[in-house]
């Protein structure tokens, strides 16, 4: 039985990597190519994207050029189209059947030729490239159209462009639409490139159905400076949304004669699960990937509820167990789990075969003694990162082991660590038993990956869910049962109308709640629904019938990994009618692509397929493309910061003077000391050698604004605290909520948590990365990656010096650093502070109400008394070193005090 497709990631990706020469190193030669026009139209009609990429050069030289247009598309997308139109004289791709194509194909390689245009690359894509030679003053065309399905993944669509044009474009425009005729919830943008220069060149608009989204920017606005000529518009574009949803059977959409009907009601309660965890503890885990496993593992656990049961097994050469059956996931339970987590060692070999069948052991003996709940849902997880070495290691019999023992009871659901491992082995293990198979990458975020996966299995909502439609009406449907329906998910079902089908399309889902069965009614009328996708100038017309096939084609492949070999004949006799027929370079199909005569004749373009130690590995997450064909540049590097030179302003600092308006920090030894900025400027005045130098202006722990205060500014050290556990800030008005882990004996924050209520996210940062969660999605990025998201009602951004900022026109904007310069550690900014609500507390927002002066003392003026809530300081006037304008900081004159 096919796996239910939402569990499956969702996302759309585009790589615009322009058309580039192989040229020599000059400037002029470098933009022999120039790239005068690139744009994107991607149209997602009822989450089905259809995707125009359309780039036109000139060869600026007196001489041959060589163009190459290379690309990225989503790995689940299929491409339909791609030609040139060089001088006036189209030069087509033609779709073939794989074999048909194979001729020409070796016959190009026994030419020398490189054959091949699409490889797999980077985590979701596969990278497409065509090189063709371009006559001086000659203008060529390049256009690729591909297509995909936007599956639901932790509630949201996400659709993902990749930028590089690697030089100033003058006409450089992405176009997107969006029509949901369910209504779009929510939307959302993210960039790596967006800066506050580039962010006049985005535009957003949006109704209750449809949103566009532009981004055209200015060549001014492209480039980086006056003075150079490059590009800053290189790195990621995110669009990520979602519908309005409520407790019903769904909504079923019709257009030309086709039907497609989404289903992922609302307000259905979570279905207690039963969970083992079959982890590969064998010595190739060593290092990081135990590391990182123990970590993951560890917060998965924590994640469990109360009503759910749970075990763990470990195996390298032998299969342990941490307990002799399943137990509940009590407090007491969690934390004793957790620990024998974070004790496991890797060494041994892998005994894959012992492992799952103690696994499904478990939980035969757990349901026959009736320990398990009534209505809970069983799940295996395995995790391994390696081929089986020990007991049996024949990947076809281990297979039918555990399809036999497991014998369609329980899902299995397989995540392979690197590349080391078979993933058509796993793929084939977790679909044989009713789940489905995952990579994970290594890579620093390999823990997030195995939360993320967790999280789209650990919340079952329903089993054994059907869809039925009178058979008078439709016909040629898609799967249309499946064994779990998972929070955040989403089930899809196309087909095709009858030519007499009646003018109403009723429709019933069922399914099984713990302790009853549960059915769905509802119905569509057609012509209405018909006329609701024909009226929209900006949506693909016909979609829906190339949603329908591809599809078709996708479920087809899946179950020819587990069909037997009589049945994957007709499937895949079936999926290549359909490929041909819809012009879909699938696995089964190739794309010819003509040149014009004299050059390369026969470069074939066809769908890579992850089969376990065959994909690209070497670009981690985020990383451009290296040096190659098209002359790819890295990314740009972090430049230094300016720095400002100051004298002390004394004691008594001028009123003209003025300070910065923000900033919270922490410095490495708790004590002050600290400067912000990209490196340290080590050619620091020199003193005369016979005088000793003077003591170093600190850095405080934290700088507070105080607003509505005429005491400027107080500088805040931390000398004890209650507990590691601090609670910084907390504004119940304004939905916020600061917290952090502050460590006495490193005197620095290990980690800090800004958490928000409206929208939901958390955002918590550690020294190494910053970690965003929204709804059960978690993001990593790494400190000075360049971010710009806009969020309903925030924005967060961090730029090339490391500062992230989270504000909006109402709240009180908070910022994080990861200092890594002298006194490193973490740090807290705040500003716009007068917006606190009169409930605002913690231990730093205690300063924001109700502090009262005392006068000055009367034998030294610079020091006097403060009072807040009860609580009293000694505050004395000094020098401290405000590291938020960079290095090498600039002396302020402050209260300095200590908590």
């Amino acid at each position: 039985m096919k796996p239910p497709g939402p569990a499956r990631a969702c996302g759309i990706a585009l790589v615009l990597l322009s058309l580039l020469a192989v040229l020599q190193t000059t400037r002029a030669q470098k933009n022999a190519i120039d790239i005068y026009s690139l744009t994107v139209d991607s149209r997602v009609s009822s989450r089905f994207a259809h995707t125009v990429i359309t780039s036109r050069v000139v060869n600026r030289a007196d001489s041959m050029q060589e163009a190459t247009f290379q690309m990225e598309l989503p790995k689940k997308a299929f491409i339909t189209n791609f030609s040139m139109i060089i001088d006036g004289v189209t030069y087509p791709g033609n779709i073939k059947q794989k074999d048909a194509a194979q001729k020409q194909y070796s016959a190009a390689v026994a030419r020398g030729e490189s054959a091949g245009l699409v490889k797999a690359t980077g985590r979701k894509m596969e990278q497409f490239q065509v090189s063709v030679s371009v006559a001086p003053a000659a203008k060529v065309t390049f256009e690729l159209v591909y297509e995909e399905l936007l599956k639901r993944r932790l509630g949201v669509y996400e659709l993902l462009l990749k930028v590089q044009p690697q030089q100033l474009v003058k006409h450089l425009q992405m176009d997107i639409h969006i029509f949901e005729p369910q209504g779009i919830s929510f939307l959302e943008t993210e960039s790596t490139f967006m800066t506050n220069e580039l962010a006049d060149a985005l535009t957003v608009s949006q109704n209750r159905t449809k949103a566009h989204i532009r981004f055209k920017p200015t060549l001014s606005q492209q480039q980086k400076s006056a003075e150079q000529q490059d590009t800053v518009v290189d790195g990621d574009f995110i669009i990520r949304y979602d519908v309005n949803r409520t407790l019903s059977g769904g909504s079923i959409q019709i257009e030309n004669g086709y039907f497609v009907h989404y289903f992922a009601p609302e307000g259905l309660s979570k279905i207690p699960k039963n969970v083992i965890f079959v982890i590969d503890t064998s010595g190739s885990m060593r290092g990081k990937k135990i590391q990182q496993t123990r970590e993951a593992l560890i917060k998965i656990l924590e994640d469990l509820r109360p009503e759910d049961h749970f075990n763990l097994i470990s195996f390298s050469s032998e299969a342990s167990q941490w307990k002799p059956s399943l137990v509940p996931a009590s407090t007491q339970n969690v934390e004793e789990a957790k620990k024998y987590a974070n004790s496991i060692q890797a060494r041994g070999g892998t005994n894959i075969n012992d492992a799952m069948l103690l696994a499904v052991l478990l939980l035969d003996i757990a349901t026959r003694e009736e320990q398990l709940p009534s209505g809970s849902v069983s799940l295996l997880l395995l995790l391994t990162d390696g081929d089986p070495t020990v007991g049996e290691t024949n990947p076809r019999k281990i297979q039918k082991n555990v399809q036999e023992a497991i014998g369609g009871q329980y899902s299995l659901f397989c995540l392979g660590f690197g590349f080391d491992v078979s993933y058509a082995f796993l793929e084939k293990l977790a679909l044989d038993n009713g789940g489905l198979a995952r990579r994970i990458y290594e890579d620093s975020d390999s823990a997030l990956q195995l939360q993320d996966f967790y999280q789209e299995v650990a919340n079952p909502l329903l089993t054994t869910v059907t869809f039925k439609y009178p058979g008078n009406a439709v016909e040629e449907v898609t799967q249309d049962n499946f064994p779990l329906f998972f929070k955040g998910s989403e089930m899809v079902v196309a087909g095709k109308l009858r030519a007499q089908s009646p003018d109403v399309l009723s429709a019933t889902v069922s399914g099984q709640l713990p302790t009853e069965n549960i059915t769905f009614q509802m119905e569509s009328q057609v012509a209405k629904q018909e006329e609701e996708f024909q009226k929209p100038k900006y949506i693909f017309h016909g979609f829906m019938e190339r949603l329908w096939a591809y599809l078709t084609i996708h479920q087809l492949l899946e179950r020819m990994v587990s069909a037997s070999e009589a049945d994957k004949q007709a499937l895949e006799t079936q999926a290549l009618g359909l490929s041909l027929n819809y012009s879909f370079v699938t696995p089964l199909t190739s794309m010819v692509v003509t040149k014009p005569e004299g050059q390369e004749q026969s470069q074939v373009a066809e769908k890579p397929v992850e089969n376990g130690h065959d994909v690209f590995r070497h670009r981690a997450k985020g990383h451009p493309l290296t040096q190659g064909a098209a002359g790819f540049a890295s990314y740009a590097g972090v430049h230094d910061m300016p720095f400002r030179k100051s004298g002390p302003p004394g004691l008594s600092a001028p009123s003209h003077y003025r300070y910065p308006s923000y900033i919270l920090g922490l410095d490495r030894h708790g004590l002050p000391g600290g400067i912000v900025g990209d490196h340290l400027d080590e050619t620091m005045e020199e003193t005369s050698p016979t005088a000793p130098p003077p003591a170093p202006i600190q850095a405080p722990t934290f700088i507070l604004p105080l607003p509505g205060q005429s005491m400027d500014q107080l500088c805040v050290d931390i000398k004890s605290t209650p507990g590691p556990l601090l609670l910084l800030l907390s504004d119940p008005d304004q939905g916020l909520e600061v917290t952090g882990e502050y460590k006495m004996e490193k005197a620095q924050f290990s980690w800090i948590e800004v958490t928000f209520k409206n929208p939901q996210l958390q955002v918590h940062v550690s020294p190494e990365h910053v970690v965003v969660t929204r709804e059960r999605r978690s993001s990593q990025y790494k400190w000075k990656e360049t971010l710009f998201v806009v969020l309903p009602g925030l924005k967060m951004t961090m730029d090339k010096a490391g500062l992230l900022l989270l504000s909006s026109p109402d709240r009180v904007t908070i910022g994080l650093l990861s200092w890594d310069g002298p006194g490193q550690g973490l740090r807290l900014l705040l500003r716009d502070t007068d917006r606190f609500s009169s409930h605002v507390g913690g231990l730093l927002g205690r300063f924001y109400q109700g502090v009262a002066w005392g006068p000055p003392d009367a034998t030294d003026d610079s020091k006097r008394t403060l009072w807040t809530r009860g609580f009293e300081f000694n505050a004395t006037r000094k020098l401290k070193l405000d590291y938020q304008v960079g290095i090498p900081g600039t002396e302020i004159s402050c209260w300095s005090m200590e908590l």
